[in-house]
């Protein structure tokens, strides 16, 4: 087949009619509208949809190519269409999550695998050596002779129930890697969210807190375009994060335990605790849960201090954070923070 005159078009996601059509297309595909997306492009043979594909920030996502066009090329435009819209919005250092069958086609187009959840998904960028200068980066604080902990956080924003699960933690460790979850997907952007857990765990000298950047994957970004049933969804992020974390992060420094905050409200991070229970320690790596800390019967969470500023009563959350958070919370700093949540409504 021949192909001349195809039309590249920016998909008006506001837009009921656009938006449906896009995903009637993804529909007949096998494939969803991922949520979260910021970018929608299509290519027309004329009227008709022969391809499209997304971006969220980073990460390209739902490219789909009708049947009757593959193997002519247009999976390359697609992804250069998208790469070159990525770039102008000022992010070069792309990533790819897509099904294992479609890996040769991704690595033909400049992509790099970085780790794949047999039979569900594999994980892409767009830079060789991607990992290997994160990972590199991270070699510097590992400690020969101590034994190494981690534990993985989002802290929006950072509470008493966090620094107790740090302090917990850095006890029952000769030494102990927090990383922070990097995405902005949360109330707190990712900058601030670091500064808070750094300042509040000054105290303790065997911490050591890190930047999760674009390898610790959070349920916020990873996609569903691709499965189909929620409790597949769940446990593929958690099978893809641990990937990565065993197979880079682990040896990186050494660690031989992970903590983990017990999780009795939300479904999704205690499918996560659950699936790194089962699979963490056949990796030698020894995971610890531990009970969440309570005041007055109820458990301290970040969803209860987000509820407290959404509310505007301050003085309730005086008791469920350290004093660096509460004098955070307190600033003019704070104060674009405090209304976008009273907003919002959101659980992370």
């Amino acid at each position: 087949m021949e192909l001349f005159g195809l039309i590249e078009k920016t998909i008006c996601l506001t837009n009921p009619t656009e938006r449906k059509t896009v995903e009637d297309f993804l529909h007949e595909q096998g494939l969803l509208l991922d949520r979260g997306i910021e970018y929608t492009m299509a290519l027309l043979d004329g009227e008709q949809i022969i391809a499209t594909g997304s971006l969220e920030g980073k990460v390209l996502k739902s490219i789909a190519v009708d049947k009757n066009y593959k193997g002519l090329g247009i999976s390359n435009k697609v992804v250069s269409h998208l790469v070159n819209e990525a770039y102008q919005h000022g992010n070069s250092h792309l990533f790819i999550y897509t099904k294992p069958e479609n890996l040769p086609m991704f690595k033909d187009l400049g992509f790099y695998k970085i780790v794949e959840v047999e039979n569900r998904v594999v994980l892409l960028e767009n830079r060789f050596n991607g990992i290997k200068n994160y990972v590199d980066e991270l070699k510097k604080f590992k400690h020969m002779g101590k034994d190494s902990s981690s534990v993985v956080m989002n802290c929006n924003p950072f509470t008493l129930g966090h620094l107790y699960l740090i302090e917990r933690a850095a006890r029952e460790s000769g030494v102990l890697h927090i990383f922070v979850v990097w995405e902005d997907k949360s109330s707190f952007p990712a900058e601030v969210r670091y500064h808070l857990i750094r300042e509040g765990t000054k105290h303790l000298s065997n911490v050591f807190v890190h930047k999760g950047k674009d390898y610790i994957i959070s349920s916020a970004t990873f996609p569903s375009y691709f499965l189909k049933e929620y409790q597949t969804i769940v446990e593929t992020h958690a099978l893809l994060d641990l990937e990565i974390y065993s197979t880079y992060i682990v040896p990186a420094l050494g660690i031989t335990k992970r903590f983990v905050g017990e999780e009795p409200y939300c479904p999704v991070t205690g499918v996560y605790n659950e699936t790194m229970k089962r699979v963490l320690p056949s990796r030698g790596i020894e995971v610890i849960e531990i009970p969440r800390l309570s005041k007055d019967d109820q458990a301290i969470s970040a969803s209860l201090v987000r509820k407290h500023l959404r509310e505007g009563k301050l003085h309730k959350i005086k008791n469920l954070v350290p004093k660096t958070t509460y004098d955070f919370l307190v600033s003019k700093e704070a104060e674009p923070i405090t209304k976008s949540i009273q907003k919002e409504n959101r659980r992370h």
